[in-house]
Formats: structure tokens, C-alpha cells, sequence
């Protein structure tokens, strides 16, 4: 694998204005769907820290150049680095990433975030931490996750496990793609505003006097609509979703949507057993354990146990699914992993174990420590 980087593209990887009394910013790699970097992480840390107390600002307003709100972190980065020897490097930008998510979801401020475009992994992470979360007809969310070998981290897992009955088990296992209309169906996100409305929604935000909540509600009430869910949507499946994904392990989870194929040729089931037997069966019950595990967590212990697990995933202490997956999807391109071990039979709970428990290595100290900072870490807001 060779490094491909283009410096001159990735200056100014995240714009920030000043509007008013709003703060904008603005991920600024869409040749890259703006996928999160160390530099945009450290750099959209440093200034909402800034801005958190500065009673000039009243809203900050997040969204993404492009195609893309952001598609997640820069895998091919984060695999470079690792093989290179620098895993500790990859830790400390991961750290960082929880440390900003955390940062937005007790923010002292209003957050709108402008979701018009793909919303996958980090970049999920990022805006599902928002109060206000605006989608359009162009948002396509999705957690893939677990078919490049990964799972859905940076405390995804705990807004997954919120959603009504197992929708979130089906999206994590599955990666299946979400529309605007489906993620404010299922309550991902709290508006639906057409694309062509938002630079107008954001001029009148940027007239905003003052940071009321109930103010800026009922100004992107003035803009939003309700959207119909398509007829194929499987949101409208709920009940059956409800019915195979709320068994016990993933195999039982398999075995229940194949039985309801043989008698029902809706696509999405279809859908949902392939997208499982293509996936890392490690990734997938690590997944399942994670949702499961988030039902009686807060926000923060999801954060934590996520540092844990990612410190794991890059040390390769258990596999290396996600090495093999990243090759398999973004460098070789194949999109033939051999995943190890192969079938879900084969990863017993002693493997899954292994992933939340501290290593015992001399580079492990940051790990550690940043557990403990985060662990300790006071909620400003009672509902994470």
C-alpha cells in the first residue's frame, strides 16, 4: 500500500465564518466525501472551544461542501499510518474524535446541523450529537461499518440503540442505506427541509439576536416539511424488523430473516441476509453486543468503551478484519475479504471479551489515561 496524499487539496479542510452572531463551519474536502482527518478534528475542537463562552456567538451552524456531510473518517489515512508503525498516532486522532463528539453533545450553545448530503461513520457521529439535525431529499445515512471489517463506533451504538424497537440493531448489521425522509421517520433527525431552502433557512439564522431554542425552531419550522416515506421503505417493516433482529445472537438473527424470505419475497429481507453473509463475523457481533450494551449506557460510557474497542481494532490484539477489509474495499478493490475466523460459528465469546479489556502494552498509558479523562468528564446536559 503506498501513501497518494495531495497536500495542496486538503488546505483548508474546514472553513470557518463568522456571520453575525453565527459560526459556521464548513468540512471542506468534498473530493473526499469530507472525510474527517486529524487536522479537521483538532482544528473544529480548537474553535468551538473558543466559541462555546463568546456571548457574541449565539448558534453554530455545522455542514459539509459537496456531496457528502461527511462519509466518516479517512480510513485509507488511519490504515497508512498503523502499517507504517504509527498505531499510537491513530489512537491519539481517534481520542481526539471522542473527544469532539463528546465536546458537541454537552456544547453550551444551539447546533444546527445542515445533514444534505452522505452521512456515514464519523461523520455520523458528529451530527447525531445535535439538538437540531436537518436533512434534505439529498441526506443518504448509513453505518457500514461492519462490512470493511469494523463495527459502528464513536458512540453511534448509542444513538442505534435508541431508535424505535430493533431499527437499530437492523442498520448496523445490515448498513443499510437511510433517505431524509426515513431518518426523520425513525428519528435520526429532527427537520426535513428541501435542499434548494437551506442557503435561505441559513440567511435567516444568521439574523438570529438571540441563542432562545424556541426561536430557532420556529424558524426552521417555516422551512421544513414532512416527507412520505417510499412504499419500499423498511421502516414500514418495523414489525417484522422487530420480529428477526430482536433474537439473541446473530446467527438466530440470520436464521429468522431467512425463514421470513422463504415465505416473503420483500426485497428488503433479501437485502438484509446478503448484506450479513458479506460482512466480517467478527465486525457483526461486535456490532450486536455494542447496540445491546448501549441500552442502560450514557453517551460518555458508550465513548469510553468505543476508545477501548478502537485501540483494540488497530492493535490487532484479536483480528485483523479491518485491515483486510480496507484492502479489500479501498485499496485492492476486490471487494473479496477474507475475513478470520470466516463464519460466525467460529467467534466465540472469548473473542468478543478481548475487545473491553485494557492491553497490556508500554504504549498503552495514553489509552489509558484518556480513558480516565473521559471517564470523568462531567455531563453538562442529564439526557447523555
Amino acid at each position: 500500500m503506498t501513501t497518494n496524499f495531495s497536500f495542496d487539496e486538503d488546505l483548508n479542510q474546514v472553513i470557518f465564518e463568522e456571520k453575525a452572531t453565527l459560526l459556521k463551519i464548513i468540512l471542506n474536502r468534498p473530493q473526499n466525501m469530507n472525510c474527517l482527518t486529524h487536522e479537521m478534528i483538532y482544528q473544529m475542537k480548537r474553535a468551538l472551544e473558543a466559541c462555546e463562552y463568546n456571548t457574541e456567538i449565539k448558534l453554530v451552524v455545522i455542514k459539509g461542501i459537496g456531496k457528502a456531510f461527511s462519509a466518516g473518517g479517512d480510513v485509507i489515512r488511519v490504515v497508512q499510518c498503523v502499517l507504517a508503525g504509527h498505531w499510537t498516532f491513530v489512537t491519539k486522532f481517534y481520542m481526539k474524535q471522542l473527544l469532539l463528539d463528546f465536546l458537541l453533545a454537552t456544547y453550551a450553545k444551539p447546533i444546527v446541523f445542515f445533514i444534505n448530503g452522505v452521512v456515514m461513520g464519523g461523520g455520523a457521529g458528529l451530527s447525531m450529537n445535535g439538538r437540531i439535525r436537518v436533512v434534505t431529499e439529498k441526506t443518504v445515512f448509513a453505518m457500514p461499518e461492519v462490512l470493511i471489517g469494523h463495527y459502528p463506533d464513536v458512540g453511534v451504538s448509542y444513538f442505534l440503540s435508541k431508535l424505535p424497537g430493533h431499527f437499530g440493531e437492523y442498520l448496523g448489521l445490515t448498513g443499510r442505506q437511510l433517505d431524509g425522509a426515513e431518518m426523520l421517520a425513525c428519528g435520526l433527525a429532527t427537520h426535513f427541509v428541501l435542499s434548494k431552502d437551506i442557503e435561505e433557512l441559513e440567511n435567516k439564522l444568521e439574523k438570529l439576536d438571540n441563542n432562545d431554542n424556541d426561536t430557532i425552531l420556529n424558524i426552521i419550522k417555516n422551512f421544513a416539511h414532512t416527507p412520505t416515506l417510499k412504499e419500499d421503505s423498511p421502516y414500514k417493516r418495523l414489525d417484522l424488523i422487530n420480529k428477526c433482529f430482536s433474537k439473541k445472537t446473530v446467527e438466530e438473527i440470520l436464521l429468522s430473516l431467512e425463514h421470513e424470505g422463504r415465505n416473503n419475497e420483500d426485497k428488503w429481507i433479501q437485502n438484509a441476509v446478503r448484506s450479513i453473509k458479506l460482512a466480517s463475523p467478527t465486525s457483526l457481533k461486535l456490532c450486536l453486543k455494542t447496540i445491546r450494551d448501549a441500552w442502560d449506557k450514557t453517551y460518555k460510557d458508550c465513548l469510553v468503551r468505543d476508545l477501548i474497542i478502537g485501540a483494540h481494532i488497530v492493535r490487532r490484539t484479536v483480528n485483523s478484519d479491518f485491515f483486510e477489509g480496507a484492502r479489500a474495499t479501498f485499496f485492492d478493490k476486490d471487494r473479496k475479504p477474507k475475513w478470520n475466523p470466516p463464519s460466525l460459528e467460529q467467534v466465540n465469546d472469548e473473542m468478543m471479551e478481548r475487545y473491553f479489556i485494557d492491553h497490556n502494552h508500554e504504549d498503552w498509558d495514553h489509552v489509558l489515561k484518556m480513558k480516565h479523562y473521559l471517564s470523568n468528564l462531567r455531563m453538562k446536559t442529564s439526557k447523555l
